[in-house]
This record gives structure tokens, C-alpha cells and sequence, in this order.
């Protein structure tokens, strides 16, 4: 495979001494990366998986990042906009960002604020297949008074607002440059998506070989400095043993997102370290909603998951068991919610009460026809593999029966006008995790109007006390009414199971002893990628 073809012999020693605190096998100022999942396209504004995110953001900018904490910074903003400093007008429905003045696209052309409209309306473009507009679409108008100054009104009040527009949200898009892009009717399928040869961010595109790599190297004109690196090749490894096995004998430095699976081999590894970053996300059982609607058949399915026992058989104990989506170290968090408790008996009341009965052979069935749903998952995933095949048998326990229909991820994941699995709702469950932003903002996974293509509502879940609840956490500014909305969600979340939340993810990262700087957010890995050193 061409893949395993990387840099030079001298990366290849696996022994030495240490001289000058590097490694032997370490490249000096070339980072060498593995991904298993292959982007589809390298415009930031069509970014759909977190492959592409990491991707994008080592060659584009949003208006605000993140710091290891999640607490929102300025990036092409100066500042973070608040009621306090004047960014959020007294109404909340006025927001003003004030741009850098030394950032600059590689063409040279200043970055400015018709940028920040034009890539706003590139997605609310409809004939544009970004996978979500989420926050975009609560937009009125954007003016632009000058070049540095973007003035934002909104339709309504919407609290996560800032942590959204260009910045570290469930879907972080960056900013791109009009000055190339405004002149196609849509993005979809133009030379830029391939080849992205105008950024701002701290690297520029050099190539991409499809199916094998994608490198970049620094920006010298990079507004922050010039990053410490000189070069960064993202090598494409679909088989995760592979990326272990190059890993291990120091042909690439850094593994991006290896499954939990991969655990008990890479922290064996000498000259690696393993680290784990706290997201806004989870695993999850989810429900397609219009195909299994009966809350009483996700409840019994909810009863027959032994949470505990299935984050230590398949993260080896590394993920901590989820209540809820909202993770235990985010202000929203309501540690009084609790969720089904593991109970066979308890499951197979609730499909009784459901109106199914059992069979002889135990499986439950309903005026004739039995109990069947279809669950879809990726490929490439060895968690996802084997937490499929014991959610198939615990289900099978209750009396449900499941077929596994495994897909690539990129078509799982596809938007719906590229007709994706989930999106378009060809399945009864689905595993999977979910990488939400620095705000506890889930709306646009339960909502009505997020049903896809408007969202990340891929359970279909649709309840007018979900509604009333996600709106008093949209509509107010104020931290602590947010908090008490946040925690009826969380109950509705328990009540109605329209996912059932394994754990909240960890992120595993695994990198050589010799990457210095490395300081993940808690969405995306490269947004401090011009520090990066090795």
C-alpha cells in the first residue's frame, strides 16, 4: 500500500539515543500523520466529519476558537463578542465582530468582513451541500460598514449564537476567502474543494494524492507567526493495526482519533503518549424515530444495555457511563437525572406493554409480524464493530431481533441530497458517536425543523415539551435560566430514549514523546496547529 511509503530511511530506526532531545526516527520540523478516514473535500465550508475539520483547520480560520478549557478566544475576531464589551446589543438580537487587521489571505488579499457575508450565505445557499445550518439560518442580514467590522442581526434571540457563527459549535465551519469562491453559483463540485490553494490559516496546501495523502506546509505570513513546523503530511490509513503497527515503528508521529479499541496497544507503545481530551460528546444507540416509534420499544431497549459493563468490555474502561448527552463537566450537566437502569425482566414488560408478545422461540412480535430493526454503522470502526454485535445479542436477549448493515463512512454520514444513510433515514438504529461544541447547544440534533436536511436530528425526534424546553435554552442569555432548560432536556432525553447514551467521549489521541505543543480543544485538534513543534 502506498501509504505505508513515508518520509525518509532515517524515520524508520527504531532504536538510538535521544540527541538533542529528539529522537533519531523523529523528522525535525515534519509532522507525520495518520487519519482513517479519507476527507471528501478540503473547502471548510463543506467539512462534515472531524477528519475534515482537523484538515481544514490547519489551512483556514473561524472568527473564534477555543482553548483547552473551551472557553471561546478570538482568532480573525479580536474579540469575543458580549453584553459587556458591546458585542451583543441589550436585546440580543445585534452582534458585532471586529476583525484583525494583519490577517491575510496567501494571495495576499486581506481578510475582511465580505468575507465572513459571503461564506454566511454560501451556507444558507441552498443549492449548497453543507451538512448543517444550524445557527446560520437565525441570521436576518449581515451588514458590512467597513472591511474590519461585520454586523450581525439576528431573527430572534439564540443564546449559543457566538460559540456558532464561525466558531467552535457542533458544526465548525471557517471563514473562506469570497474573493475566489463568490464567482460559482454553488461549491459543490469546483477545483478549490481539491485543491484549496488560497488559506489564511497557519499552513498552505501543497497536495493531495487521493487514497494516500494530503500535505500541507507552513505559512511564512501566518498573522499569528510563522508556525514551527515546516511541513505536515496526513497519510491516510484506513486499517487502524496499520497506523499501530507505523506508529510503533516511528514512521509517523501522531495517530488522529484512534478507536478506543486500539487502547491496550498504543499505550504499550514506548516514545508515545496517550492522550485524552474531554468532549461535548458521546457514544450512542440512536433510534430512527419514524421507524421505531413507540417510546415503550426504545425503553425496553434502554433497560437492556448494560451501560457499565459495555464501556468497560469496549473502551477498557477509559469513557465514563453516560446519563444523558451532556457530559458531567459542562456547567449544563444536572447530576439528578438518571437513566434506565440495566433490567431484562424491566425490558421485556415494556415491549408486553407496548402490546408485543413472545413467541416460543422468545422473540417478541406484533399482530403477526416480529419485532425487526435494521441498525447501520461504519466499517472502519473496530468499537463500532464489536459494540454492534453486543447490542445485537442484547437485544436478542429481550426479544428483538437486529441486522447489522455495515457502510464506509462517508456514505453513513453523507448529506441527505448526496443520499446518506442517515440522513435520509434508511435505518432503525444507529451507532455512532457525536462531537458537539463549547456550548451545551443540542438543539440541533432534537428539534423538529433539524429533522434532516435542516440538521442533525437524525432520530427524527420531534415533542412539543422538547420544543418548549429547547426554546427557554435558546432564547435567554442568562447562564442559570439556560441551566434549568438544559435540565428538562436532559429529563425528556431520559423519559422518551430517542438515543441511549453509552458514555461521553474521551477523545483518544495518540502522538510521539517528540510533538511538542499538542493542546487539543475540546472540538478540534489542530486549532492551535501553528505552535505545534516536533
Amino acid at each position: 500500500m502506498t501509504v505505508l511509503v513515508l518520509a525518509c530511511a532515517a524515520c524508520t530506526r527504531a532504536g538510538g539515543e535521544q540527541t538533542a532531545g529528539r529522537h533519531p526516527w523523529t523528522v525535525p520540523g515534519f509532522l507525520r500523520v495518520a487519519t482513517v478516514d479519507e476527507p471528501k473535500s478540503l473547502n471548510p465550508l463543506l467539512a462534515s466529519t472531524t477528519d475534515e475539520g482537523f484538515v481544514d483547520r490547519l489551512m483556514f480560520e473561524p472568527l473564534l476558537t477555543a482553548d483547552v478549557r473551551g472557553n471561546p478566544i478570538p482568532m480573525l475576531a479580536t474579540a469575543v463578542p458580549t453584553q459587556e464589551n458591546g458585542g451583543i446589543s441589550s436585546d440580543g438580537l445585534t452582534i458585532v465582530y471586529h476583525l484583525r487587521r494583519d490577517a491575510r489571505w496567501s494571495d495576499g488579499v486581506p481578510v475582511g468582513a465580505a468575507d465572513v457575508k459571503w461564506s454566511w450565505q454560501a451556507i444558507e445557499n441552498p443549492g449548497d451541500n453543507v451538512i448543517s445550518r444550524h445557527g446560520y439560518d437565525v441570521v436576518r442580514s449581515i451588514d458590512t460598514p467597513d472591511a474590519k467590522t461585520v454586523v450581525v442581526h439576528l431573527k430572534r434571540r439564540f443564546a449559543p449564537f457566538v460559540n456558532t457563527f464561525f466558531a467552535e459549535s457542533d458544526q465548525p465551519y471557517d471563514v473562506a476567502p469570497a474573493h475566489v469562491l463568490a464567482k460559482y453559483p454553488n461549491i459543490n463540485r469546483i477545483p478549490f474543494n481539491d485543491a484549496p490553494t488560497v488559506g489564511d490559516g497557519p499552513f498552505l496546501f501543497s497536495s493531495w494524492r487521493h487514497g494516500d495523502s494530503i500535505e500541507v506546509v507552513a505559512n511564512p505570513h501566518f498573522f499569528l507567526g510563522r508556525p514551527k513546523l515546516d511541513r505536515i503530511k496526513i497519510s491516510i490509513v484506513p486499517d487502524e493495526n496499520s497506523a499501530t503497527n507505523l506508529l510503533r515503528t516511528h514512521q509517523l508521529d501522531y495517530v488522529f482519533q484512534p478507536s478506543i479499541a486500539t487502547y491496550p496497544s498504543l499505550h504499550a507503545l514506548p516514545g508515545v503518549r496517550v492522550v485524552f481530551v474531554n468532549m461535548n460528546g458521546y457514544e450512542g444507540v440512536q433510534f430512527n424515530d419514524a421507524r421505531v416509534p413507540d417510546p415503550l420499544v426504545r425503553r425496553a431497549a434502554a433497560y437492556a444495555l448494560d451501560k457499565a459493563a459495555m464501556v468497560q468490555d469496549l473502551t477498557h474502561g477509559q469513557m465514563h457511563v453516560a446519563t444523558e448527552d451532556i457530559p458531567n463537566w459542562m456547567w449544563a450537566f444536572d447530576p439528578t437525572v438518571k437513566s434506565y437502569p440495566y433490567d431484562v425482566r424491566e425490558a421485556r414488560r415494556a415491549l408486553e406493554q407496548a402490546g408485543y408478545r413472545f413467541g416460543p422461540d422468545g422473540m417478541a412480535g406484533k399482530n403477526g409480524r416480529p419485532l425487526d430493526l435494521l441498525l447501520a454503522t461504519d466499517t472502519q470502526n473496530v468499537t463500532h464493530r464489536s459494540e454492534s454485535l453486543l447490542l445485537q445479542a442484547a437485544l436478542h436477549r429481550i426479544g428483538i431481533a437486529v441486522d447489522i448493515k455495515f457502510y464506509p463512512i462517508d456514505v453513513l454520514y453523507e448529506s441527505a441530497a448526496l443520499g446518506g444513510i442517515t440522513q435520509s433515514g434508511r435505518f432503525d438504529v444507529t451507532l455512532g458517536p457525536w462531537y458537539a461544541g463549547i456550548d451545551p447547544d443540542d438543539s440541533s440534533q432534537f428539534l423538529c425543523d433539524t429533522i434532516p436536511p435542516g440538521g442533525y436530528n437524525l432520530s427524527r425526534y420531534c415533542n412539543p415539551q422538547m420544543e418548549a424546553a429547547q426554546r427557554a435554552a435558546l432564547m435567554h442569555y442568562d447562564q442559570a435560566i439556560r441551566a434549568t432548560a438544559y435540565s428538562r432536556i436532559q429529563r425528556l432525553l431520559a423519559r422518551d430514549n430517542p438515543i441511549i447514551f453509552l458514555w461521553w467521549q474521551r477523545q483518544q489521541e495518540a502522538v510521539s514523546v517528540d510533538f511538542k505543543g499538542f493542546a487539543p480543544n475540546p472540538v478540534v485538534e489542530s486549532w492551535n496547529a501553528w505552535q505545534w513543534s516536533i
